[in-house]
């Protein structure tokens, strides 16, 4: 896939080198919430792909790469058997990049070692579909989270009234061992919902000023901007908590030399922090199918 917007919409196969690639720059491991935005940026994806969603909720490019990664992982080339961080296999790292072929050979071979194992496992898209370039969406991989009660707490924070979506943040920030967290959202203050203090050790410690945004689409850079205004001369540093996605310009603007910068918090870190923190979730406990280990029992 090249770095100009594709004149067809992406597939997963178009992620295994990108994907490779990142995990080779980034020391051979990573979390999946670094590896989708570094993959992003390398191939300059546009807003109109990273915001597109599938029916159930997830991001269709970070399910995409979730499939390049499933398929690496039965291939070998990343280690399937940590959770949470994606770390190459020495095959992995001496791969060289995979030319549109070997990528479809990949894919066949994959299917047909699993082909037994629909019972036990995910079944990855059938050959028909791979050649086509089609996802089994609906399906969540082993390391995706449960999509039903992220759908949930999402659509729980949008429905709150905006005063109460400032308290959940104002919790949220407390919860996160800010200090002295003040919801001023009410007070009309220039668009700033609240302030707290981040202490970093017994030194060192910034003002932080936040606004709360219950979005079901994007933030464009005008938002960032007047937010900065706002807050320009009143604190070190910003942050903007919203239930939907940060454009690419926005994203920019955050980070521009010479200004505040502003961090942001899009909907589906919203939802992480509230998994880490476990706040307004009753944790249980899950298991992932392990299908290799009963490979040598079908014979």
């Amino acid at each position: 896939m090249s770095k100009e917007e594709p004149t067809r919409p992406p597939r997963y196969t178009d992620y295994v080198n990108p994907l490779l690639d990142v995990l080779k720059r980034l020391g051979g491991s990573a979390r999946p919430a670094e590896v989708c935005p570094a993959i992003a940026k390398d191939l300059s994806l546009p807003d109109s792909i990273l915001s597109e969603r599938l029916e159930n909720g997830v991001s269709r490019f970070e399910n995409q790469v979730h499939w390049a990664r499933f398929y690496l992982a039965k291939a070998a080339y990343i280690d399937a058997s940590r959770r949470g961080v994606w770390s190459l296999t020495e095959k992995g790292r001496s791969a060289a990049r995979f030319s549109d072929l070997a990528i479809k050979e990949l894919v066949k071979h994959v299917q047909e070692v699993t082909a037994g194992l629909e019972a036990v496992a995910p079944r990855p898209p059938t050959r028909d579909a791979a050649r086509k370039g089609a996802e089994v969406e609906e399906l969540t991989l082993p390391g995706m989270p449960d999509v039903t009660y992220r759908e949930q707490l999402l659509s729980t924070m949008k429905s709150l009234p905006p005063a109460g979506f400032e308290r959940l943040c104002q919790r949220l920030l407390r919860e996160s061992d800010f200090e002295e967290v003040v919801v001023t959202g009410r007070s009309g203050d220039g668009g700033l919902d609240g302030h707290g203090v981040l202490q970093i050790n017994p030194f060192v410690s910034f003002r932080v000023y936040f606004q709360c945004k219950r979005y079901d689409g994007s933030v464009g850079a005008g938002a960032v901007r007047d937010f900065r205004g706002a807050m320009m001369g009143r604190a070190d540093k910003g942050l903007i908590l919203s239930t939907g996605t940060f454009s690419v310009d926005a994203k920019r603007e955050a980070i521009r030399d010479g200004v505040p910068p502003i961090e942001l918090v899009d909907g589906e870190r919203l939802i992480e922090m509230f998994e880490k923190l476990e706040l307004g979730l009753r944790p249980r406990t899950t298991y992932d199918l392990d299908p290799e280990f009963f490979r040598p029992f079908q014979t």
